[in-house]
Protein backbone atom coordinates (compact mmCIF):
# COMPACT_ATOMS: atom_id res chain seq x y z
CA UNK A 1 0.00 0.00 0.00
CA UNK A 2 0.89 3.51 -0.93
CA UNK A 3 2.71 5.01 2.45
CA UNK A 4 1.13 8.49 3.08
CA UNK A 5 2.62 10.69 5.30
CA UNK A 6 0.56 13.08 7.88
CA UNK A 7 -1.03 16.10 6.20
CA UNK A 8 -2.33 19.44 8.11
CA UNK A 9 -5.83 19.14 9.08
CA UNK A 10 -6.40 22.14 6.61
CA UNK A 11 -4.42 20.72 3.63
CA UNK A 12 -6.12 17.46 4.68
CA UNK A 13 -9.56 18.80 4.00
CA UNK A 14 -8.54 20.31 0.73
CA UNK A 15 -7.07 16.54 -0.45
CA UNK A 16 -10.45 14.85 0.96
CA UNK A 17 -11.65 17.53 -1.66
CA UNK A 18 -9.62 16.80 -4.85
CA UNK A 19 -9.13 13.24 -4.57
CA UNK A 20 -10.64 10.88 -6.78
CA UNK A 21 -13.09 8.48 -5.33
CA UNK A 22 -15.97 6.32 -5.96
CA UNK A 23 -19.05 6.55 -4.66
CA UNK A 24 -20.98 3.21 -4.07
CA UNK A 25 -23.80 3.72 -1.95
CA UNK A 26 -25.97 6.57 -3.47
CA UNK A 27 -29.77 6.25 -3.82
CA UNK A 28 -30.77 8.23 -6.84
CA UNK A 29 -34.22 9.11 -5.49
CA UNK A 30 -32.43 10.15 -2.61
CA UNK A 31 -30.22 12.93 -4.71
CA UNK A 32 -33.77 15.06 -5.62
CA UNK A 33 -33.28 18.63 -4.25
CA UNK A 34 -36.17 20.22 -3.39
CA UNK A 35 -35.85 22.50 -6.21
CA UNK A 36 -35.86 20.05 -8.26
CA UNK A 37 -39.16 18.62 -6.71
CA UNK A 38 -40.78 21.57 -6.88
CA UNK A 39 -39.86 22.01 -10.80
CA UNK A 40 -41.22 18.52 -11.39
CA UNK A 41 -44.09 18.62 -9.97
CA UNK A 42 -45.06 21.54 -11.84
CA UNK A 43 -44.25 20.19 -15.13
CA UNK A 44 -46.06 17.32 -14.20
CA UNK A 45 -49.08 18.91 -12.45
CA UNK A 46 -48.25 16.94 -9.41
CA UNK A 47 -49.50 18.83 -6.27
CA UNK A 48 -47.35 18.73 -3.13
CA UNK A 49 -48.22 19.50 0.44
CA UNK A 50 -45.62 21.91 1.01
CA UNK A 51 -46.11 25.75 0.18
CA UNK A 52 -42.30 26.35 -1.29
CA UNK A 53 -38.96 24.62 -1.18
CA UNK A 54 -38.10 26.06 1.87
CA UNK A 55 -40.85 24.69 3.54
CA UNK A 56 -39.69 20.91 2.32
CA UNK A 57 -36.18 21.63 3.11
CA UNK A 58 -37.72 22.38 6.67
CA UNK A 59 -39.34 18.92 6.79
CA UNK A 60 -36.00 16.98 6.74
CA UNK A 61 -35.54 16.43 10.18
CA UNK A 62 -36.09 12.74 10.97
CA UNK A 63 -35.56 10.50 14.23
CA UNK A 64 -35.08 7.48 12.29
CA UNK A 65 -35.35 5.30 8.87
CA UNK A 66 -38.97 5.17 9.17
CA UNK A 67 -39.48 8.96 9.18
CA UNK A 68 -37.00 9.76 6.53
CA UNK A 69 -38.99 6.90 4.30
CA UNK A 70 -42.28 8.45 4.67
CA UNK A 71 -41.00 11.65 3.01
CA UNK A 72 -38.76 10.24 0.58
CA UNK A 73 -41.53 7.87 -0.77
CA UNK A 74 -44.13 11.77 -1.21
CA UNK A 75 -40.88 13.14 -3.02
CA UNK A 76 -40.80 10.74 -5.50
CA UNK A 77 -43.76 10.79 -6.34
CA UNK A 78 -42.83 13.35 -9.08
CA UNK A 79 -41.56 11.51 -11.03
CA UNK A 80 -43.66 10.12 -14.23
CA UNK A 81 -41.38 10.26 -17.55
CA UNK A 82 -38.34 8.89 -18.90
CA UNK A 83 -37.20 12.63 -19.13
CA UNK A 84 -37.66 13.08 -15.21
CA UNK A 85 -35.61 10.23 -14.54
CA UNK A 86 -32.95 11.65 -16.74
CA UNK A 87 -32.72 14.82 -15.19
CA UNK A 88 -32.61 13.79 -11.88
CA UNK A 89 -29.72 11.24 -12.74
CA UNK A 90 -28.33 13.90 -14.27
CA UNK A 91 -28.04 16.36 -11.93
CA UNK A 92 -26.80 14.41 -9.48
CA UNK A 93 -24.06 13.16 -12.11
CA UNK A 94 -23.18 16.68 -12.24
CA UNK A 95 -22.72 17.42 -8.50
CA UNK A 96 -20.44 14.19 -8.24
CA UNK A 97 -18.08 15.51 -10.96
CA UNK A 98 -17.54 18.36 -9.06
CA UNK A 99 -16.91 16.24 -6.09
CA UNK A 100 -14.02 14.26 -8.26
CA UNK A 101 -16.35 10.99 -7.81
CA UNK A 102 -14.56 8.97 -10.65
CA UNK A 103 -17.16 6.30 -10.91
CA UNK A 104 -20.70 6.01 -9.66
CA UNK A 105 -22.65 2.77 -8.82
CA UNK A 106 -26.51 3.74 -8.30
CA UNK A 107 -29.47 2.83 -6.30
CA UNK A 108 -32.97 2.90 -8.03
CA UNK A 109 -35.90 1.82 -6.44
CA UNK A 110 -38.49 0.47 -9.70
CA UNK A 111 -41.30 -0.78 -7.18
CA UNK A 112 -41.52 3.12 -5.90
CA UNK A 113 -42.79 4.20 -9.48
CA UNK A 114 -44.40 0.87 -10.81
CA UNK A 115 -46.37 1.01 -8.33
CA UNK A 116 -47.75 4.94 -9.34
CA UNK A 117 -48.37 3.27 -12.89
CA UNK A 118 -44.90 4.23 -14.43
CA UNK A 119 -43.49 2.16 -16.77
CA UNK A 120 -39.93 0.38 -16.02
CA UNK A 121 -38.91 1.13 -19.06
CA UNK A 122 -39.31 4.95 -18.38
CA UNK A 123 -37.06 4.20 -15.25
CA UNK A 124 -34.61 2.82 -16.19
CA UNK A 125 -34.04 4.17 -20.00
CA UNK A 126 -34.28 7.47 -18.24
CA UNK A 127 -31.29 6.60 -15.51
CA UNK A 128 -29.25 4.88 -18.11
CA UNK A 129 -29.71 7.65 -20.85
CA UNK A 130 -28.23 9.56 -18.17
CA UNK A 131 -25.49 7.92 -17.02
CA UNK A 132 -24.45 7.26 -21.00
CA UNK A 133 -24.43 11.63 -21.69
CA UNK A 134 -22.46 11.90 -17.95
CA UNK A 135 -19.93 9.75 -19.39
CA UNK A 136 -19.33 11.30 -22.59
CA UNK A 137 -19.80 15.12 -21.61
CA UNK A 138 -17.94 14.88 -17.89
CA UNK A 139 -16.09 12.37 -18.25
CA UNK A 140 -17.14 10.48 -15.02
CA UNK A 141 -18.16 6.60 -14.85
CA UNK A 142 -22.11 5.60 -13.55
CA UNK A 143 -24.03 1.90 -13.82
CA UNK A 144 -27.14 1.24 -11.89
CA UNK A 145 -28.11 -1.05 -9.62
CA UNK A 146 -32.02 -2.21 -9.20
CA UNK A 147 -32.62 -2.78 -5.65
CA UNK A 148 -35.91 -4.44 -4.41
CA UNK A 149 -38.28 -2.79 -1.62
CA UNK A 150 -38.00 -5.29 1.84
CA UNK A 151 -40.93 -3.67 3.22
CA UNK A 152 -42.47 -5.46 -0.23
CA UNK A 153 -43.41 -9.43 -0.74
CA UNK A 154 -40.59 -11.61 -2.06
CA UNK A 155 -43.24 -12.16 -4.87
CA UNK A 156 -43.09 -8.08 -5.75
CA UNK A 157 -39.62 -8.42 -6.30
CA UNK A 158 -40.31 -11.43 -8.55
CA UNK A 159 -42.49 -9.41 -10.39
CA UNK A 160 -40.16 -6.17 -10.63
CA UNK A 161 -37.86 -8.88 -11.81
CA UNK A 162 -39.67 -9.89 -14.48
CA UNK A 163 -40.73 -6.21 -15.87
CA UNK A 164 -37.02 -5.50 -15.56
CA UNK A 165 -35.74 -8.80 -17.41
CA UNK A 166 -35.58 -6.95 -21.27
CA UNK A 167 -33.46 -4.10 -19.28
CA UNK A 168 -31.14 -6.16 -17.52
CA UNK A 169 -28.20 -5.06 -19.80
CA UNK A 170 -28.38 -1.30 -18.74
CA UNK A 171 -27.86 -2.40 -15.13
CA UNK A 172 -25.26 -4.20 -13.08
CA UNK A 173 -26.99 -5.72 -10.16
CA UNK A 174 -29.34 -5.67 -7.64
CA UNK A 175 -29.65 -4.75 -3.73
CA UNK A 176 -32.04 -4.56 -0.93
CA UNK A 177 -33.05 -2.02 0.56
CA UNK A 178 -35.67 0.43 2.82
CA UNK A 179 -37.34 -0.23 5.56
CA UNK A 180 -34.64 -3.09 7.63
CA UNK A 181 -35.72 -3.75 11.01
CA UNK A 182 -38.51 -7.08 11.18
CA UNK A 183 -37.66 -7.13 7.28
CA UNK A 184 -34.46 -9.97 7.41
CA UNK A 185 -32.35 -10.79 4.16
CA UNK A 186 -33.70 -14.47 4.11
CA UNK A 187 -37.10 -13.20 2.88
CA UNK A 188 -35.62 -12.38 -0.71
CA UNK A 189 -33.42 -15.76 -0.91
CA UNK A 190 -35.08 -17.22 -3.62
CA UNK A 191 -35.01 -13.89 -5.75
CA UNK A 192 -31.72 -13.48 -4.96
CA UNK A 193 -30.40 -16.42 -6.13
CA UNK A 194 -32.36 -15.88 -9.35
CA UNK A 195 -30.69 -12.39 -9.48
CA UNK A 196 -27.29 -14.41 -9.23
CA UNK A 197 -28.30 -17.22 -12.11
CA UNK A 198 -28.87 -13.84 -14.37
CA UNK A 199 -24.89 -12.90 -13.97
CA UNK A 200 -26.24 -10.21 -11.58
CA UNK A 201 -24.01 -8.74 -8.93
CA UNK A 202 -25.69 -9.14 -5.61
CA UNK A 203 -25.49 -6.33 -3.02
CA UNK A 204 -28.03 -5.61 0.59
CA UNK A 205 -28.53 -2.96 3.18
CA UNK A 206 -27.77 -4.92 6.19
CA UNK A 207 -26.80 -3.42 9.89
CA UNK A 208 -27.75 0.04 9.75
CA UNK A 209 -30.20 -0.34 12.32
CA UNK A 210 -30.57 -4.03 12.20
CA UNK A 211 -28.19 -6.25 13.96
CA UNK A 212 -25.10 -8.10 13.34
CA UNK A 213 -27.68 -10.99 11.95
CA UNK A 214 -28.76 -9.23 9.49
CA UNK A 215 -25.09 -9.02 7.89
CA UNK A 216 -24.85 -12.86 8.06
CA UNK A 217 -27.74 -13.97 6.23
CA UNK A 218 -27.04 -11.20 3.61
CA UNK A 219 -23.84 -13.09 3.29
CA UNK A 220 -24.93 -16.73 3.59
CA UNK A 221 -28.26 -16.74 2.27
CA UNK A 222 -28.40 -13.52 -0.13
CA UNK A 223 -24.47 -14.39 -0.95
CA UNK A 224 -24.08 -10.55 -1.39
CA UNK A 225 -20.68 -9.59 -2.52
CA UNK A 226 -20.79 -6.00 -0.90
CA UNK A 227 -22.61 -4.70 2.40
CA UNK A 228 -24.37 -1.42 2.61
CA UNK A 229 -23.93 0.03 5.88
CA UNK A 230 -23.12 -2.85 7.93
CA UNK A 231 -22.10 -0.29 11.11
CA UNK A 232 -23.35 -3.00 13.26
CA UNK A 233 -20.73 -5.16 12.41
CA UNK A 234 -18.44 -3.99 15.54
CA UNK A 235 -20.91 -6.04 17.83
CA UNK A 236 -19.83 -8.99 16.68
CA UNK A 237 -15.86 -10.06 16.68
CA UNK A 238 -16.55 -12.57 15.01
CA UNK A 239 -18.58 -11.33 12.08
CA UNK A 240 -15.71 -8.41 11.73
CA UNK A 241 -12.93 -11.14 11.53
CA UNK A 242 -14.98 -12.40 8.65
CA UNK A 243 -15.77 -8.86 7.06
CA UNK A 244 -11.63 -8.05 7.68
CA UNK A 245 -10.16 -11.61 5.72
CA UNK A 246 -12.60 -11.52 3.05
CA UNK A 247 -12.40 -7.95 2.04
CA UNK A 248 -15.99 -7.94 2.03
CA UNK A 249 -16.49 -3.74 1.78
CA UNK A 250 -19.25 -2.13 3.44
CA UNK A 251 -20.59 1.18 1.68
CA UNK A 252 -20.64 3.59 5.23
CA UNK A 253 -22.72 6.63 4.90
CA UNK A 254 -21.50 9.00 7.90
CA UNK A 255 -23.67 11.64 7.50
CA UNK A 256 -27.34 9.64 7.09
CA UNK A 257 -25.93 7.79 10.19
CA UNK A 258 -26.22 10.93 11.94
CA UNK A 259 -29.10 11.92 10.44
CA UNK A 260 -30.94 8.96 10.89
CA UNK A 261 -29.83 8.90 14.97
CA UNK A 262 -28.26 5.61 14.34
CA UNK A 263 -24.52 8.13 15.36
CA UNK A 264 -26.15 11.08 16.67
CA UNK A 265 -23.23 12.95 17.21
CA UNK A 266 -20.65 12.40 14.37
CA UNK A 267 -17.27 12.02 16.54
CA UNK A 268 -19.09 8.60 18.14
CA UNK A 269 -19.17 7.46 14.22
CA UNK A 270 -16.92 3.65 14.11
CA UNK A 271 -15.96 4.55 10.73
CA UNK A 272 -12.16 4.38 11.82
CA UNK A 273 -12.37 1.46 13.82
CA UNK A 274 -13.99 -0.16 11.14
CA UNK A 275 -10.76 1.04 8.59
CA UNK A 276 -8.29 -0.04 11.65
CA UNK A 277 -9.77 -3.21 12.14
CA UNK A 278 -8.89 -4.14 8.31
CA UNK A 279 -12.05 -3.72 6.84
CA UNK A 280 -12.75 -2.26 3.27
CA UNK A 281 -15.29 0.40 4.39
CA UNK A 282 -15.86 3.03 1.85
CA UNK A 283 -17.30 6.54 2.41
CA UNK A 284 -20.92 7.07 0.47
CA UNK A 285 -23.66 10.19 0.88
CA UNK A 286 -27.03 8.02 0.48
CA UNK A 287 -29.52 10.54 0.00
CA UNK A 288 -27.48 13.56 -0.19
CA UNK A 289 -30.68 15.75 -0.59
CA UNK A 290 -32.25 14.78 2.95
CA UNK A 291 -29.26 14.23 5.14
CA UNK A 292 -27.15 17.59 4.19
CA UNK A 293 -24.28 16.77 2.09
CA UNK A 294 -22.91 14.80 -0.66
CA UNK A 295 -19.84 12.88 -0.61
CA UNK A 296 -17.49 15.00 0.05
CA UNK A 297 -19.29 16.50 3.02
CA UNK A 298 -19.47 12.96 4.22
CA UNK A 299 -15.79 13.04 4.08
CA UNK A 300 -14.77 16.47 5.31
CA UNK A 301 -17.16 16.28 8.04
CA UNK A 302 -16.43 12.49 9.53
CA UNK A 303 -12.94 13.10 9.57
CA UNK A 304 -13.14 16.62 10.96
CA UNK A 305 -15.35 14.96 14.09
CA UNK A 306 -13.09 11.35 14.31
CA UNK A 307 -9.47 12.95 13.79
CA UNK A 308 -8.60 10.44 11.16
CA UNK A 309 -5.94 10.81 8.79
CA UNK A 310 -4.51 11.34 5.10
CA UNK A 311 -3.29 7.56 5.69
CA UNK A 312 -7.47 6.97 6.57
CA UNK A 313 -8.13 9.08 3.17
CA UNK A 314 -6.05 6.95 0.76
CA UNK A 315 -7.43 3.76 1.95
CA UNK A 316 -11.38 4.99 1.96
CA UNK A 317 -10.55 6.23 -1.80
CA UNK A 318 -8.66 2.68 -2.64
CA UNK A 319 -11.16 0.61 -0.93
CA UNK A 320 -14.19 2.19 -3.03
CA UNK A 321 -12.11 1.65 -6.44
CA UNK A 322 -11.39 -1.89 -5.05
CA UNK A 323 -14.62 -2.41 -4.38
CA UNK A 324 -16.32 -1.21 -7.28
CA UNK A 325 -17.94 -3.41 -9.77
CA UNK A 326 -15.49 -1.81 -12.43
CA UNK A 327 -13.29 -3.24 -14.78
CA UNK A 328 -9.75 -4.25 -12.99
CA UNK A 329 -8.52 -2.00 -16.52
CA UNK A 330 -10.96 0.66 -14.76
CA UNK A 331 -9.55 0.76 -11.48
CA UNK A 332 -6.17 0.84 -12.25
CA UNK A 333 -6.47 4.20 -13.66
CA UNK A 334 -8.25 5.35 -10.92
CA UNK A 335 -5.78 4.22 -8.17
CA UNK A 336 -3.43 5.41 -10.16
CA UNK A 337 -4.68 8.86 -10.42
CA UNK A 338 -5.83 8.24 -6.78
CA UNK A 339 -1.74 8.06 -5.93
CA UNK A 340 -0.99 11.07 -8.11
CA UNK A 341 -3.26 12.81 -6.40
CA UNK A 342 -2.01 12.37 -2.73
CA UNK A 343 1.69 12.56 -4.24
CA UNK A 344 0.96 16.43 -5.09
CA UNK A 345 -0.67 17.57 -1.94
CA UNK A 346 2.60 15.31 -0.04
CA UNK A 347 5.18 17.27 -2.11
CA UNK A 348 3.58 20.42 -1.26
CA UNK A 349 2.97 20.27 2.33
Amino acid sequence: MFKVPPLAPQRLQKLLRAMPKAELHIHIEGSLEPELIFALAQRNGVPLPYASVEALRQAYAFTNLQSFLDIYYAGASVLLHEQDFYDMARAYLARAAMDNVAHAEIFFDPQTHTARGVAMEAVINGLHRACEDARAELGISATLILCFLRHLSEASAFETLEQAQPLLGKIVGVGLDSSEVGHPPEKFARVFARCRELGLHLVAHAGEEGPPAYIWSALDVLKVERIDHGVQAVHDAALMQRLAQDRIPLTVCPLSNQKLCVFPDLKDHNLRQLLDAGLCATVNSDDPAYFGGYINENFTQVFAATAMTARHAYQLAFNSFEASFASQADKRVWEHRLKEAFERFVEHD
